[in-house]
């Protein structure tokens, strides 16, 4: 039901319409008083549209501008006092994973990141919210100032809301958009490894938009390919069906990509049901080449849905390999190219190309030897040269997928007992685009920072699975409140972010179950972290507020609640170390003591260190050593601690917090 203004009309947006209808051209946005987006006119092209000679104006230049820009780039360089805290219980194999899943805002988690995996991050793939008119989640107010970013960044508002309108009525919201993106992708860039790349899907609202945006992150030229993914259209459109979606694809560097020869390269549709119609034609045949090639024809006949290139395959030879012929004729001629080539039975030479050979005598030597080269009954017919359908499963990748929505939900919607999503990413479509990425470096880190129920993570799982690769995955998905009366909400999941971590549990298991023993030494586990508010307390003091009676009395500079392990995790963000570290944990004179990743750092947060402590981690000779700077008794305690380092492992760089 409409809910009445009582107000009188607002002519001004009432004349801002008639102008668009005859210019819309001259139509962009703007902020009014209060700082919401509206419609505005820029008057100077309205004058250049009323008038015959151009019009004076300010300087002209090709850049992306909306309101809220420069408050967006000033937000992907404001410091925030944040850490990630460990949710052990939430977890699947903590202790040995390398996959990480982090609980928050995506803004405040790729600041986090960035000293740990700067340059590190071969892939990231991100579905951000299509700008619909709906509402889309991001906490970011560019309109404030430094100070008020800065007090806000250490957390949450009052009132714990995470929810910001982005509708219609907001001016044409493509500016609020932007500005939630800009900020992300410029921080996502410095991930990037040289020869990484970024891809974004999108839907048509903001696909202009985001490729200009791209454009400037990025560099236009490092552009790659404009992906288009036709879904399930609607016949009942009025125009076009519809159901496209795109992916935009960018280089951190094309031109390192290009140096190292890199080529995308993805299955052929259809190859594993050649592959099996022709090993069942070879076994059906008994192994009789000239049977077998009749019945691989009639099973081509049935009109299989696959890539036309490869109904060419449509013999089977002595081998029971089934395979193409090409002319071995040489584009042009050349001296080493010409020679005789005898018929292997009858030992007469067979008719040579006029151009020559396209093999070398050598390569036609060893080609003959591997059964690649097929004669004629006799020296009168010229050879030919087989390729095998089993060396042809892959192409390059193709810049348009033709998948429906469907069976991604059918399947996860199976996998969580219950409809929790309308359009989850499909798994099988992430797969191959992961795998066209990494297919040089299977041990690639693979970032998603708007990761939704977690299907970039699945998808990784089921592609290492598949290959033995080592792929990790660092998801991000905001505590984004689920409805109680959601499918997710009456089974007890409070966020978005519960549902991603149930997803990969149960992915992970199915995974492991798929692949049995040989799934071994397969990393299906994730350590979950959330964001939260810096393990240090505000124990700031000025000396007219302290007195030396009262310095007993003042509180720890560390947060009551936190442990050991979440002081960790602050250190390790701090020094830069990724927090997908191997960690295990001892006890020294009854007191925790951390070592990570081979003793690239040990850390005591004990209340009290004792010597004894310092004395067993000095011994073991780490890079790093960390302890709480009130864990020492007195200065000399401190000082004691410094010159054992300094005796028995002078390398050790010793820090406190």
């Amino acid at each position: 039901m409409e809910k009445r203004t009582l107000h009188t009309p607002d002519l001004t947006a009432r004349n801002i319409e008639r102008i668009a209808d005859l210019f819309p051209q001259v139509i962009t946005e703007s902020r009014d008083t209060e700082g919401n987006v509206t419609l505005a006119v820029d008057f100077d092209l309205l004058r250049q549209e009323l008038t015959d000679h151009v019009v004076d104006g300010p300087q002209e230049r090709y850049r992306l501008d909306w309101p809220g820009k420069r408050a967006a780039a000033f937000a992907a360089n404001t410091p925030i006092a944040k850490t990630l805290r460990p949710m052990r219980e939430e977890s699947v194999d903590f202790d040995t994973t390398k996959n990480l899943l982090i609980e928050g805002d995506n803004l405040e988690a790729l600041k986090l990141l960035q000293e740990s995996y700067l340059g590190k991050v071969k892939l990231i793939y991100i579905d951000p919210p299509y700008n619909t008119g709906n509402d889309f989640v991001y906490e970011d107010d560019f309109a404030e100032s430094s100070a008020d970013y800065l007090a806000r960044s250490g957390q949450k508002s009052e009132t714990g809301a995470r929810l910001v309108a982005n509708t219609e009525a907001n001016g044409r919201f493509h500016s609020d958009w932007l500005s939630m993106m800009y900020p992300r992708l410029r921080l996502a860039r410095n991930l990037l490894t040289d020869d990484g790349v970024m891809i974004v899907a999108i839907d048509d609202h903001e696909h202009a938009n985001l490729r200009s945006l791209l454009d400037m992150v990025f560099g236009a030229d490092n552009f790659l390919a404009d992906v288009v993914w036709q879904g399930s259209g609607k016949n009942d459109a009025r125009f076009t069906a519809g159901g496209l979606d795109y992916m935009l694809i960018y280089a951190r560097s094309k031109a390192v990509l290009i140096g190292l020869d890199v080529r995308f390269k993805g299955p052929k549709r259809g190859y594993d049901d050649v592959m099996e119609a022709g090993r069942r034609a070879w076994e059906e045949s008994g192994h009789d080449a000239s049977r077998a090639t009749g019945l691989f024809r009639d099973w081509w006949r049935t009109k299989p849905d696959a890539e036309a290139g490869l109904r060419a395959y449509n013999e089977i030879d002595d081998s029971g390999r089934a395979f193409t012929k090409s002319d071995l004729a040489s584009p042009n001629p050349r001296a080493n190219l010409m020679y005789d080539l005898p018929h292997p039975t009858t030992g007469v030479p067979v008719p040579m190309h006029p151009n020559g050979w396209r093999l070398s005598k050598e390569s036609m030597e060893a080609s003959i030897a591997e059964g690649r080269i097929q004669f004629g009954p006799d020296h009168q017919t010229t050879p030919r040269y087989k390729r095998f359908l089993d060396e042809m499963g892959q192409q390059a990748i193709r810049p348009v997928v033709t998948q429906e929505r469907a069976p991604a939900s059918d399947a996860l919607t199976r996998l969580l007992d219950g409809k929790m999503f309308d359009y989850p990413k499909d798994v099988g479509v992430l797969g191959t685009w992961v795998d066209a990425v990494t297919s040089s470096d299977k041990n690639a880190i693979i970032l998603d920072f708007f990761a939704g129920s977690g299907s970039t993570g699945h998808a990784i799982m089921n592609l290492n699975a598949a290959d033995r690769g080592n792929r990790r995955f660092i998801l991000v998905q905001l505590d984004e409140s689920l409805d109680p009366g959601s499918t997710g909400g009456k089974r007890g999941f409070t966020s978005l972010a519960d549902v991603a971590r149930e997803r990969l549990r149960r992915a992970g298991a199915q995974v492991k179950e798929e692949v049995g023993l040989l799934g071994s030494d397969l990393d299906v586990g994730f350590r979950a972290l959330r964001i939260d508010g810096s393990n240090k307390a505000d124990v700031l003091r000025t000396a007219d507020d302290t007195d030396q009676l009262g310095l007993d009395s003042l509180e720890a500079s560390i947060k009551a609640g936190r442990s050991g392990e979440d002081l960790l995790f602050q250190v390790l963000l701090d020094w830069g170390l990724e927090p997908s570290v191997q960690i295990t944990r001892a006890e020294v004179d009854a007191r925790e003591v951390f070592a990570v990743d081979d003793d690239a750092l040990i850390a005591c947060f004990a209340e009290s260190v004792s010597p004894e402590v310092v004395l067993a981690i000095a011994e073991r000779g780490p890079l790093r050593a960390v302890f709480r700077d009130d864990a020492f008794e007195s200065d000399a305690a401190r000082i004691n601690a410094e010159q054992v380092f300094r005796e028995m492992s002078p390398a050790t760089e010793v820090r406190t917090i």
